[in-house]
């Protein structure tokens, strides 16, 4: 992984932004879609894909690429708008999202499109899925790393914990967790409906090395997932605190726009704030 200096960190925070701007042109389109959470990852996806991973577009079935595992399959816009801006396939198909015959269903179908390390829907199996992977590069003696991208409502289901006890038991240190702590989910808040604190303390007697951070800062997402792979005796799990609907003010924070259809002017809105948006990030650069 290169160093993070200030022209590429830039570049991170405007390819994020335009991952925004891709979900939200894309949701509009199909009439229907998931956008808070999308648009709350936008940082770690963008990081994920255009500094982290050791991937080949060109290649999407390489042996050797660090794999990442969406678990929150609903969250599946961002992805593919990073999958298609790192070249896995034509930006132009992002235009098809939810479409009848389309690659880019509401969910991921691993077949159907390159750079998909799994089908996902259902919550909470990503985690065992990334195990498996994890477990398999350790028997082989692999240096390709795991990721695993997961909501924080799915921390509610209990096939996620069996996956975490296993995870520290096996002492998988090529395996890192990133929980998306937007503290929203499809009937509300987090913590109303079935609390979830303290994550920490939980994976920490569960044997993992814990981190948390702003999810929305570059740096410390890329500092997290180096000091990651320093730690040798157990996986890693990132807390990533985000804001649903980051960067347009009528979504921010609103568990609403977990799935929600746009309203009259409600896209042109949205697309005007990530555009204001872009143009701080320029200005704070110079």
């Amino acid at each position: 992984m290169e160093i993070l200096h200030e022209k590429k960190l830039k570049s991170l925070e405007e390819m994020a932004n335009r991952l925004r701007q891709d979900v939200i042109e894309m949701v509009s389109r199909a009439g229907s879609g998931h956008i808070g959470g999308p648009l709350g990852m936008a940082e770690i996806v963008a990081t994920f894909y255009f500094h982290i991973l050791n991937h080949n577009p060109k290649k999407p079935g390489w042996a050797d690429r660090d794999r990442l595992v969406l678990s929150n399959g609903h969250t599946c816009p961002i992805f593919y708008a990073a999958l298609a801006r790192a070249g896995y396939f034509p930006v132009d198909e992002l235009k098809t999202l939810r479409q009848l015959g389309s690659r880019l269903q509401g969910h991921p179908h691993r077949t159907a499109l390159p750079g998909l390390e799994t089908t996902s829907g259902p919550l909470g199996s990503g985690i065992s899925q990334a195990i498996g992977m994890a477990l398999a590069g350790n028997l082989d003696h692999k240096k390709y790393r795991v990721y695993c991208m997961t909501s924080d409502g799915e921390h509610q289901e209990g096939n996620t914990w069996e996956g975490v006890m296993f995870a520290g038991k096996n002492k998988l240190r090529n395996l890192t967790v990133v929980i998306d702590r937007n503290n929203i989910q499809i009937d509300g808040y987090t913590e109303n409906i079935m609390p979830l604190e303290s994550l920490r303390a939980k994976y920490e007697s569960f044997n993992w090395h814990v981190i948390e951070i702003d999810g929305h800062n570059i740096q410390q997402f890329a500092d997290a997932v180096a000091e990651a792979k320093a730690i040798y005796e157990k996986p890693t799990v990132i807390i990533a605190h985000t804001i649903p609907g980051k960067d347009v003010s009528f979504m921010e924070n609103d568990y609403l726009w977990h799935s929600k259809p746009f309203g009259a002017g409600e896209v042109q809105q949205a697309l005007k704030e990530l555009k204001n948006a872009r143009e701080k990030i320029q200005s704070e650069h110079k």
